[in-house]
Parts: C-alpha cells; sequence; structure tokens
C-alpha cells in the first residue's frame, strides 16, 4: 500500500490487469513497444477504444462524434506500416480523441454552441491535430466541452453535461472534461486539450488523471484563442510518461502561430526519471489567498509534499507572495468571450449559455483600454513576482483544486458562494496569466473515492523539470493506477449477466 492510502483507498488499486478495460488502457509507450515487437496489433487496440466509447459513453457523455470506421481503417493502416517497419512517427496506431475546440479535418468543430452550423467543409486540423496525424495516431472522434471552453465544467445548450469515470452523476470538470472523461474510461489512451484558465488542470483533477499546460506556446495553436495569450494546449494522459512522450508530438513546429516556442531541442522523456533529490520545493497549500480547502484535498497534498520530501527535495511550506488577480483575470477572459460572439450578430448572447451570457455582460462589456492595460500591468507584475520566487525555488506545490468533484449540471458546489467558475478555482488561471507550466498528478482520494489533484508549477520554459518531479511522484505512489469506478461497476455488471 503506498504512503498515505487508507485500506478503503488502496482497495481501488489494480496492480495487475484493469477490470472493464482492454488494451485502450495500457500507456502509449507500452503500446508502442508492443507495436514494434509485434507483440500488439493496433487494430486491436481500436477496438477496445471504440468498446470502451461504446460501454461508457451512454453515463459519461465524452463523445460528440465518434468515426469507427474511420479509426479502424487508420488502425489497419498503421498495422501495415509496423509489420513493414516503416512507422510514420513515434506514436503510430495510438488511438485518440480530440477536444471539440480543436479543428479537425473533414470532422464538425461545433465549440458547444448552437450558433455554430455543422454543415462543412472543415478543411483545417489544428496544429495538435495535424501533429497527432503526421505521427499516425488513430483519431477516434470528438470530446464534449463548454461552449466556447469558457468554464470549469463541462456541459452545454448542445451536447448536455459530461459525467465523471469516479461516478457518472459527478462532473468530469473542464472545459476539457469530455477530453479526461475520455483518457480515464479507455476510449483512447490520450488525448489534447486546450486550457486557458485550468481546462486541462481542472478535470484532470477531478478525474485522477494527467495533464500538463506547458508554457504558453510550447504547442502551437491555431486560429489564434480570442482568449489571447492565456490559452494554452497540451497533454492529457494517465501517466506522467505518457504526458511527456505526448508533448514532444505537440510541440511540433506550426507557422500558423506566430507566437509559439521553437521546437525543444531534445525529447521531454529525457531526464523524466532523475527524481527529486537536491531540488528546492515549495509547497503553498492556499497561494496565500483567502480560500479554505476541503480538508481531505488539502491533507492529501500536505503528504505528497511529505513523499517528495523523504525522496531528498528540499521542501519549504512558504506562499510566493502574490495576490489573487482574479479581477484582472475576469477582463482578459471575458474580453475575449466578447469578441467572440461578435462573429454571430447581434442577437447572439440571447442564444449561448445563459452563464456565459451573464459573465460577458459583468466583465466582457464596455471595458476601455485603460482598465484593458490595468489588467495587463497585474498580469506582468504577477509574472515578475513568479520569476523571482522561482530564483529560489525550482518548482511550487499546490493543490490543483480546492476542492474535489462536484454533481454534475452544476457551475459550483452546493453552497458555493459564486456560480462563476474562478470562484473555485483559484489554483489554476494565476498560472495561465504567467504562462508557466503547471502540471496536475493524481495525489489521493476523499474518503468517499472522489480523486484529488496535485500540481506542479515551475518558471516559464521549465516544462521538463515540472514533468520530472511529477514523475518522481509517481514513481513513489500508485494513485495513477486506481481503477475508476464505472470500470469496477460495468465490469462488475458484465460478469454478472454473463
Amino acid at each position: 500500500m503506498t504512503p498515505g492510502q487508507t485500506t478503503g483507498q488502496a482497495a481501488a488499486t489494480d496492480q495487475g490487469s484493469r477490470p472493464g478495460a482492454g488494451l485502450s488502457m495500457r500507456s502509449a509507450t507500452e503500446l508502442v513497444a508492443g507495436f514494434a515487437d509485434g507483440s500488439i496489433d493496433p487494430v486491436a487496440v481500436t477496438h477496445d477504444a471504440l468498446a470502451a466509447i461504446e460501454a461508457h459513453d451512454e453515463q459519461v457523455n465524452a463523445m460528440v462524434l465518434v468515426d469507427a470506421e474511420g479509426a479502424l481503417e487508420a488502425a489497419r493502416a498503421s498495422a501495415r506500416r509496423w509489420e513493414q517497419g516503416s512507422p510514420l512517427g513515434p506514436a503510430d496506431g495510438v488511438p485518440t480523441t480530440i477536444k471539440d475546440i480543436l479543428l479537425t479535418r473533414g470532422w464538425p468543430t461545433l465549440r458547444g454552441s448552437r450558433l455554430i452550423e455543422e454543415a462543412g467543409p472543415w478543411p483545417d486540423d489544428a496544429p495538435a491535430v495535424a501533429r497527432l496525424r503526421e505521427s499516425g495516431s488513430v483519431l477516434l472522434g470528438k470530446n464534449t466541452a463548454p461552449e466556447f471552453a469558457w468554464k470549469g465544467v463541462t456541459d452545454s445548450l448542445r451536447h448536455g453535461a459530461t459525467g465523471n469515470p469516479w461516478g457518472a452523476e459527478l462532473t468530469a470538470g473542464g472545459s476539457s472534461g469530455g477530453a479526461a472523461a475520455a483518457v480515464g474510461l479507455g476510449m483512447g489512451v490520450w488525448a489534447p486539450g486546450t486550457d486557458g484558465g485550468g481546462s486541462v488542470r481542472i478535470p484532470a483533477s477531478f478525474t485522477g488523471t494527467v495533464a500538463l499546460k506547458g508554457t504558453y506556446g510550447r504547442v502551437p495553436m491555431f486560429p489564434s484563442s480570442p482568449y489571447g495569450t492565456v490559452a494554452h494546449a497540451g497533454p492529457m494522459t494517465r501517466s506522467v510518461r505518457d504526458a511527456a512522450f505526448l508533448l514532444d508530438i505537440l510541440s511540433g513546429p506550426d507557422s500558423r502561430d506566430w507566437s509559439a516556442e521553437a521546437p525543444p531541442t531534445s525529447s521531454f522523456l529525457e531526464g523524466l526519471d532523475a527524481g527529486v533529490r537536491g531540488l528546492r520545493i515549495a509547497f503553498s497549500p492556499t497561494l496565500g489567498f483567502d480560500v479554505t480547502n476541503d480538508p481531505e484535498v488539502e491533507a492529501a497534498v500536505r503528504a505528497a509534499a511529505e513523499i517528495l520530501a523523504r525522496a531528498g527535495a528540499e521542501v519549504e511550506e512558504i506562499d510566493p507572495g502574490i495576490d489573487d488577480p482574479v479581477d484582472a483575470f475576469h477582463v482578459l477572459w471575458f474580453t475575449g468571450a466578447a469578441k467572440v460572439l461578435e462573429g454571430y450578430g447581434p442577437g447572439a448572447i440571447e442564444q449561448i449559455d445563459p452563464g456565459l451570457a451573464e459573465a460577458i455582460r459583468s466583465f466582457g462589456l464596455g471595458v476601455s483600454a485603460s482598465h484593458f492595460l490595468d489588467a495587463v500591468a497585474v498580469r506582468m507584475d504577477l509574472g515578475r513576482t513568479m520569476g523571482a520566487f522561482h530564483e529560489t525555488h525550482d518548482v511550487l506545490l499546490t493543490p490543483t483544486m480546492p476542492i474535489a468533484a462536484f454533481p454534475v449540471g452544476q457551475p459550483a458546489p452546493d453552497g458555493w458562494a459564486s456560480d462563476l467558475w474562478t470562484s473555485w478555482t483559484p489554483y489554476t488561471y494565476p498560472f495561465n496569466l504567467t504562462q508557466q507550466p503547471a502540471l496536475s498528478v493524481p495525489c489521493g482520494f476523499t474518503a468517499d473515492e472522489r480523486p484529488v489533484g496535485l500540481q506542479v508549477v515551475g518558471a516559464r520554459h521549465a516544462d521538463a523539470l515540472v514533468l520530472r518531479v511529477g514523475q518522481a511522484y509517481e514513481a513513489l505512489t500508485d494513485w495513477h493506477r486506481c481503477v475508476p469506478t464505472l470500470l469496477r461497476h460495468n465490469a462488475t455488471d458484465t460478469h454478472h449477466q454473463e
């Protein structure tokens, strides 16, 4: 049993095969090794991923489009390439789903909105999708997202609400909740997500999966996000190693993104297992904000910091000395959201998610240039403060979320002071403003088996270091191996039927 686990939590951990799931629950690194030596067939993996969609999607609503025929055709082509010893790329044959915010050639990108017409043509791939396609990945379909990816849960007027692998009655978080639910249930091995204020990390925390928001520009984006330079893309996986593997693929160059970073000169897998001995790690349970964490969440994150300390890191409990930048974030975020609607005409605001309409009216309309620049100045000060902080601390640990998943279909937890998503995500959006890499890894459970996430934040461009710390923690624990409730229950149901 892993340090910090209770007996009840350990019971959810399966050290062998995972019930209710097949090859699509294996890691991408394991699958690719099997493709190479002929012990695993890409077609079989794709069949298992499609079977997982068939078995679980009615419960969680993670998919808005499934192209089974196209996926199997791609898998057969991958199998032929592996047999000939000529894979297209490092992830040839690995099945993936795509968040329905990212353009995908031949498939509609509806962004969860009734304002968007489904009719094509849809001629373009977003950079992340293009890199996956070039690598030979098998594209299964598209994941649910809230309208224009605007909030921290996944529901929309167009596609309904997305549930959680740890309980269909729980939210998967958002805005990449469909991707997280799919990954957690083996409906594909991994997925690219987008993150403008926590949108890969929130659902990773709620679903017990792994997600990285890399340094801004690490993963090119096209078209440019209306939310501007707070918007990132990144890998969503079930392990840190797979996150590093997928980041290698997604970081490929794309000339359509004028603000993208230069391609990395080495693989993010290099040095991943170097450990944390001697690293200076700061632990801040609240970032110094006026936030009260769920006691079970804080206990799990404290235990994670202690594990890293025992592994040789120099861990200090200290706040980074920043103020909550939520007001500045609202200006930058919701002026972008207001801009989205301009192209749909003056009546568009009456046809969208009422919560989004209210937020646009409150924060996105009538903002003066001076007010906008004041928000930019707050952002710049925040970035300078965090830059100085990382001169003495290699990484910062926080809870990814102050809470665990709450009921699906709600904008906020029961009894919360505000329905606005930023009110319950205080630890994610600051690092979109600063453009720093931030990783969420599972670090425990509440007593009723809702996952808890640990956030690892690094200085800008320290993506490899953030992944290294996450890998060190993951290597010492078994949280990432825990089997979601729906897989266990569905497997039991199937066994009883047989």
